[in-house]
C-alpha cells in the first residue's frame, strides 16, 4: 500500500503543480488590458481554461485527503487530535487568505472575507469531516444531495427584495445571502456579490468529494491500467452530464453551479488519469520536474506570489515622464513592451513571473524544505 501511495502522490503533485502554475499565470499578466481570452474567466455563464483551475485544485484537495486521513478512519486513531489538526490547518489557510485580502492597509471595516484561500480552507475542513464520518458507499448520496440542494435553492427559492429566483450576478439568492451576512466585506470589483461567496461553498464541497471518490479508487487493489481506463471513462461521463445539466442550470464559475461541479470534475478526473497513465503506468517522468517542484509547496508559492504581486503594484517609482508609477508598470513598460506587442508582452511578463517563482521554490525543493500550512 505504501508503494501505491507514493506513486499516486507523484502524479498528484504534478497535477497540483500544473494547477498552481496555471493560477499564477492567469493572476499575473503584465497588463489586464492585454490578455488572451483563454487566460480570462468567462464573463458569466460558460467555461474557459482559466475557469478550470480552481475546481481542479479543490478536486486535488479531495484526492489528497483520502490518502492523508485514511489511517484516522480506524476506531483507535479516530480521536479529537485529528479534529484539532483539521481545525488548526483550516484556520491557518483561512487567515493567510485574509492577510492577502487585507494587505497592506488591513482595514477591518472593508476587508474582503471570502477569497480563494478562504474557500480552500472551508472546503478542506468540511470535506475532511465528511470523509472521516461517512462511509465510502454513502458518499455519492452526500454528493448528490449537496448538488441537488444547491440547484433547488438557486432555482426555486424566491430572492428577498427581488422576487422570482434568478441567476443574475447581483440578484441571485447567493448574492443576497452574501450581502445579508458579509455586506461591506465582498469582492471589491462587484461589492454586491462574491465569486467565493458563502452559499456557493456548498457545491464547491461537492468538487472535493469527487476527489475523495477518486482517491478511494486510486487506493483500490485494481491494477494501474484498470484504474486509468475507468478514470477516463467516468471523467467523460461526468463531462457529458455536466454539459447536459447546463441547459437547466448553466455552467458558471462565479456561482459554482452544480453543472459546473460535474463538468469540471469530469475534466479534472480525465486530467489526473492522463498524469497517472503517463507517470505511473508508462513511467515517462522526464517532463515532470518543474511541475513537481511547484506541487510540493503549492500553498506557499501561491501565497508568496500573491503577496509579491501586491507589492509590485504598491511600490512606486519615477516613470519616464517624471510622474510616479507602480513598479510593476515600470518593469512591464521598460522590459517587456520594448520587445513584443502589448498582448504578447503581457503574456511574457506572466511567464517570467512563473519562472522566477520556480527558481525560488526550487531552492526550497533542493534542500527538502516543504512548508506545510
Amino acid at each position: 500500500m505504501s508503494e501505491t501511495k507514493n506513486e499516486r502522490l507523484l502524479s498528484l503533485d504534478v497535477f497540483r503543480g500544473i494547477t498552481i502554475l496555471g493560477m499564477i499565470l492567469v493572476n499575473n499578466p503584465g497588463s489586464w488590458s492585454n490578455v488572451y481570452s483563454p487566460l480570462l474567466h468567462a464573463e458569466w455563464n460558460g467555461c474557459t481554461p482559466t475557469d478550470l483551475i480552481f475546481p481542479f485544485f479543490l478536486f486535488i484537495v479531495g484526492v489528497a485527503t483520502t490518502f492523508s486521513l485514511s489511517k484516522y478512519r480506524s476506531v483507535e486513531n479516530h480521536n479529537k487530535d485529528v479534529y484539532f489538526r483539521l481545525i488548526r490547518r483550516s484556520i491557518s489557510i483561512f487567515l493567510l487568505g485574509l492577510f492577502l485580502s487585507g494587505f497592506p492597509n488591513f482595514d477591518l471595516s472593508t476587508i474582503r472575507i471570502p477569497g480563494v484561500l478562504q474557500r480552500i480552507a472551508l472546503v478542506y475542513f468540511f470535506t475532511s469531516l465528511i470523509f472521516l464520518n461517512i462511509r465510502k458507499e454513502n458518499l455519492v448520496y452526500v454528493l448528490s444531495f449537496l448538488l441537488l440542494l444547491y440547484w433547488g435553492l438557486m432555482t426555486l427559492v424566491p430572492v428577498p427584495g427581488f422576487g422570482q429566483p434568478n441567476l443574475e450576478p447581483a440578484t441571485n439568492l447567493g448574492a443576497w445571502f452574501d450581502r445579508l451576512i458579509l455586506d461591506g466585506h465582498l469582492w471589491a470589483y462587484s461589492k454586491t456579490w462574491d465569486p467565493e461567496g458563502l452559499l456557493s461553498t456548498i457545491p464547491s464541497i461537492g468538487t472535493a468529494l469527487l476527489g475523495i471518490l477518486t482517491g478511494y479508487w486510486l487506493k483500490s487493489n485494481n491494477d494501474k491500467t484498470t484504474k486509468t481506463v475507468w478514470m477516463f471513462f467516468y471523467g467523460v461521463v461526468l463531462m457529458a452530464l455536466g454539459y447536459a445539466w447546463d441547459f437547466w442550470f448553466p455552467i458558471n464559475k462565479s456561482l459554482w453551479t452544480s453543472s459546473y461541479v460535474v463538468y469540471t470534475g469530469g475534466l479534472a478526473l480525465v486530467f489526473l488519469a492522463f498524469c497517472y497513465w503517463l507517470i505511473d503506468v508508462q513511467n515517462k517522468k522526464f517532463w515532470i520536474k518543474p511541475f513537481h517542484i511547484y506541487g510540493t509547496n503549492a500553498i506557499t508559492v501561491f501565497f508568496l506570489s500573491g503577496l509579491v504581486a501586491k507589492l509590485l503594484n504598491i511600490i512606486e517609482v519615477t516613470g519616464n515622464d517624471g510622474n510616479p508609477i507602480a513598479l510593476k508598470t515600470a518593469i512591464f513598460n521598460n522590459y517587456f513592451l520594448s520587445i513584443a506587442s502589448p498582448i504578447n508582452a503581457s503574456l511574457l511578463f506572466a511567464i517570467s513571473y512563473i519562472l522566477i517563482w520556480l527558481f525560488v521554490i526550487w531552492l526550497l525543493y533542493r534542500k527538502n524544505i516543504f512548508i506545510k500550512v
